[in-house]
């Protein structure tokens, strides 16, 4: 048999699917199994030893140049490749239109995905042949029941040791280098109002970070260079920025460390999948559906009637404003078993 998941972005999303990889490995152990995926997100699965094949697409970039012929080729390359794939049935891990339709291009006798009460776009459920009910709340469970009826097990396996498990030198050696413990803090998101305000990132970096016990590294991921530097600017010199380069070296740099910071945001959930301890600040989504899943009570929320709206906004709102640094700080503190100490200032590692 072979079959093909379909599970194109976002990085949380794509992590929150591990375990039905997994799942589908373990009840059939001679299929192939494909993936279709945003390249964007391919390397954080290639290579992975449950898939035999991933087929990168590009979505997004291929809707606003529809109009251009290099684009329509690169269109059709990808889609021959796919149904190259001859794939028996599609399981459609998203519910909506975009998924529908790769399953339906994909050429499957049998196209798998939530019924129609239960998808994000319930129009979509145009496109599938079977539609099963999805009777879970967190979306790691949401996603197993998509394949209940292939004999899988509920039972959530990442897979951790399998997500690129192979730093680059440079990784290595830089970690090597290093003289003392580190946590995390990631303080983008995508949308505004999960970003939590980077003085209050640079406020808990200034309650954690001490000369004896641990340090604050900041990633700083493409598109995000500024929301790294004012946390570090913040932090009056108690956190530093730390290039995170490919995926390859941002993972290297969470399975090092003790703890990560942030908010619901697709690093966060690879930590969680690591084994990385984490600690989530959460506000317009809720935790319950998409908090890091091996580590629920590991979340500080400040419940409002308007919390867990779901709306993509600019900019914080108060659902996250009103969490205070010092409870995010203590929180961490418990988790490190770290006592309340003054940071002294430090560089920027470079």
């Amino acid at each position: 048999m072979n079959i093909l998941l379909i599970r194109t972005s976002a990085m949380g999303d794509v992590v929150h699917s591990l375990p039905v990889l997994h799942a589908l490995r373990r009840a059939h152990p001679e299929a192939r199994i494909g993936w279709v995926v945003e390249k964007a997100f391919a390397p954080l699965i290639q290579g992975h030893p449950g898939l035999d094949e991933v087929f990168p697409v590009k979505m997004r970039g291929w809707r606003k140049g529809l109009g251009k012929s290099a684009i329509r080729r690169e269109i059709r390359t990808a889609m021959g490749s796919i149904r190259s794939f001859q794939a028996d049935v599609a399981i459609d891990l998203m519910g909506n239109h975009k998924a529908g339709l790769l399953a339906r291009l994909s050429g499957a006798r049998r196209i798998v995905g939530p019924r129609k009460q239960d998808r994000r776009e319930p129009s979509s459920a145009f496109w599938v042949h079977e539609g099963v009910p999805v009777d879970a709340e967190h979306a790691v469970d949401r996603a197993l029941a998509i394949v209940r009826g292939f004999g899988t097990t509920e039972e959530a396996d990442f897979g951790g040791s399998h997500i690129l498990p192979n730093a680059p030198a440079a990784a290595r050696q830089f970690l090597a280098e290093r003289e003392k413990p580190y946590v995390l803090i990631q303080a983008g998101a995508g949308w505004g109002n999960k970003t939590w305000p980077p003085a209050f990132w640079g406020d808990v970096a200034r309650r954690l970070a001490t000369e004896d016990n641990v340090e604050v590294w900041v990633p700083v991921a493409p598109g995000e260079e500024h929301l790294a530097e004012a946390v570090a600017a913040s932090s009056q010199g108690c956190a530093r920025t730390v290039d995170a380069g490919p995926w390859d070296v941002l993972t290297a740099l969470i399975r090092g460390s003790r703890l990560l910071l942030g908010g619901d945001t697709g690093p966060l959930h690879l930590a969680d999948a690591l084994g990385t301890p984490v600690l989530a600040v959460m506000g317009p989504t809720d935790p319950r559906r998409h908090g890091p899943y091996s580590q629920m009570d590991r979340v500080v929320v400040e419940p409002l009637p308007c919390s867990f709206c779901y709306k993509r906004l600019s900019e914080a709102r108060a659902c996250l404003l009103r969490i205070a640094p010092a409870n995010v700080a203590g929180r961490a503190r418990e988790i490190l078993g770290q006592k309340v100490a003054t940071c002294r200032p430090a560089g920027r590692v470079q």
